[in-house]
């Protein structure tokens, strides 16, 4: 599970960022609703758009940063 707070999700969701699901790695150029697009970093075709981290329940908004998985 990936944990952001809300201005991170936010951040994410505005720039056109995904999240790798395997590396954690944030990836510039993601659509919203993006699925399996390859990592630049790891190569596998695990990067996600935000949003739909967040439909899949892949991805959960925390209260507290201390609590982030990936932070910007």
């Amino acid at each position: 599970m990936i944990k952001v707070t809300e201005n991170t999700f936010r951040a994410l969701d505005n720039n056109s960022n995904g999240i790798c699901t395997k590396c954690n790695t944030v990836t510039d150029g993601v659509e919203p609703d993006a699925e399996k697009y390859q990592c630049d970093s790891c190569e596998k075709f695990a990067v996600y758009g935000a949003e739909q981290l967040l439909i899949l329940g892949a991805l959960a908004i925390c209260d507290n940063e201390s609590q982030e998985t990936i932070v910007l």
